[in-house]
This record gives C-alpha cells, structure tokens and sequence, in this order.
C-alpha cells in the first residue's frame, strides 16, 4: 500500500514484541498478534517503537522481526510500519535499508538519544536515514526522552529536506500534543497522538495514534476515532473521563514497580485485548505477571465496564 498524507490515518498498532521463555523471538506468538490486530480492523500495525522495545534489540533480531510484520501485514492487506531508532546515524539508516529491502510501507525513526544532537545536526540526521530507505513514506518519533523536541521551524525544514516526511509521532511536551501546535503541524505533517489527547485536538487536525489501546480493544478505540472524525465533542469528554482514570490506576498500582512501556502495554494486551504475547519484557526491565493481569480485569470491572464490551 503506497500510504500518502490521505491514506495515513486512524491508530495503528505498536505492539510489543513476544519473547519466549530463553528470551528468544517467539516469532509464532508474533505472527498470530500481528494477523489478530489486521483481522480486527486496524489501520496499520508497526513495531520498533519504545513498546517494541527497539533499545533492546540485536540487529538480527530486528530483522526477523520486521520480516515477520510485513509479511503478516501484507498477507492481510494492511500496511506495516518499522521504527529504525539507534543512538547512531549508522545504526538508524542501516535499520532503514533493511526495512526497505523486506518491504516495509513505512518507517519511523526518533533522534538519536544517547547524547544530544545539536541543531545543525537534525536535517542531515532524517535526510540520512530517508535516503537510506529510499525514500518510504517517513514517521518522526518526538518525546522528550531524546533530551530535546523539535520546534515548529524544525519541523518545517525536515519535511523542506525531506519530502517523505509524512507524520509525526507526538508525545506529552512535544508541540504536536498542543492544540496549537497541532494544528500548524497538520498544515504539512499528519499529527499522530494517543487517546489521551484526542478530546483536544480532535478539531485541530490530529489524523491518528501509534496505539496500545487499540489491541486492548479494537472495537472501543476504533469506535472512538469515528467519534474524532465526527467532532462529537461530548463523547469525547466522557471517553476522556474514563481513559484518565485508567491511566491514574496504571500509575498507582504499577508505576512503583518501574513498569517501562511494553510492560504496561504488554499486560493491557493480554489481560483485555486480543493479544497473546508473553508478559516478559527485555531485562533489566521488569515484567508483568499474569496476576497483574487479574489486578486490571478486576479494576475494569468495577470501573470501566464500557472498556470490556465487544472484548
């Protein structure tokens, strides 16, 4: 599929990536997640993000992993995304190559975030790594964990230099989860952000999401993004209500175990959503387990009921 500005939308899938117990790619488990995420509707599945794990990955890894999501994507029509993040420009456009030979529709890429990448530095660091993939449609990861985000004019002169430059990523701090922000981004580059933001930028061009909920459930979050598409203001309100009330209990019953990421999106997946990847994440990082698992199918019981339909 040849995603254009028109065609990227709605939230794609970042999942995490199945491990089994030698901590090995459990390229099965993978492949069955990946196909339940394109049978149910999603838009798109991408790995190589933070929930992907993608600091924790060896370059072969990285290669059986991306060929199992495009090859699973596209036996089911749907498009595949492969983030290409390293702390290096070798590393990042090496990745790049590599999801471009096995056929990847898209890549995705954040800057290097060992060390601080100076300003004159970022337009070469992205053209690199598009001219490496040889020009796929492009997804640039913003987040304060690079130590630094891109201001309006940055972003201008990345997709100046870089015409495949088609989406950003937007996370808490970054100007695409502004309403202003937003807003001018969108005049240019398809402004992706998770649920929690849809309620306010919902008027301000937002076109999708790089998801976890949505393969807790498929049916709940798509049913939302129409709520996006249609500005139902008052059906956003009370999604938000309930999507900041989950989010609180994460942070209570989880956040003092230092559960990263894929923890987090792994157990939501398992415990509610169509996955059936191991709870295991990549050490030195904790794991769910699966009474953590029951700790939250309990809490949406009482809580958030509306969350468990069509499960």
């Amino acid at each position: 599929m040849m995603l254009t500005r028109e065609t990227w939308k709605g939230p794609w899938a970042g999942l995490p990536v199945a491990w089994d117990a030698q901590d090995r790619f459990d390229e099965a488990a993978y492949r069955a997640d990946v196909r339940r995420c394109c049978e149910a509707g999603i838009p798109g599945v991408y790995t190589g993000g933070t929930t992907g794990e993608f600091y924790a990955i060896e370059i072969d890894e990285f290669r059986e992993i991306s060929r199992a999501t495009v090859e699973e994507c596209h036996s089911h029509g749907a498009p595949a995304m492969i983030g290409c993040s390293a702390t290096s420009t070798k590393g990042a456009t090496r990745r790049a190559r590599i999801a471009a030979e096995l056929g990847a529709d898209a890549i995705q890429v954040t800057l290097p975030f060992w060390m601080e990448v100076g300003d004159r530095d970022i337009v070469p660091f992205f053209k690199a790594v598009s001219d490496a993939s040889g020009g796929l449609p492009l997804s640039v990861y913003e987040t304060k964990r690079c130590k630094r985000v891109l201001t309006l004019e940055e972003h201008r002169m990345v997709r100046e230099a870089v015409p495949s430059y088609l989406m950003v990523k937007s996370n808490a701090g970054t100007i695409g989860a502004t309403k202003e922000g937003c807003q001018e981004l969108s005049e240019f580059v398809n402004v992706f952000a998770a649920e929690i933001f849809w309620k306010d930028l919902a008027d301000c061009g937002i076109a999708g999401a790089c998801s976890a909920m949505v393969y807790w459930n498929p049916t709940y979050v798509l049913g939302l993004w129409n709520q996006v598409r249609e500005s139902n203001s008052e059906a956003l309100v009370a999604a938000h209500r309930d999507i900041i009330r989950l989010h609180e209990f994460f942070a209570a019953e989880f956040g003092p175990r230092g559960f990263t990421d894929t923890a987090y999106d792994r157990l939501l997946g398992n415990a509610l959503g169509i996955l059936q990847t191991s709870y295991r994440s990549r050490g030195p990082y904790p794991s769910p387990t699966g009474e953590d698992a029951r700790v939250v199918q309990t809490w949406c019981h009482e809580n958030f009921p509306e969350f468990l339909r069509n499960l």
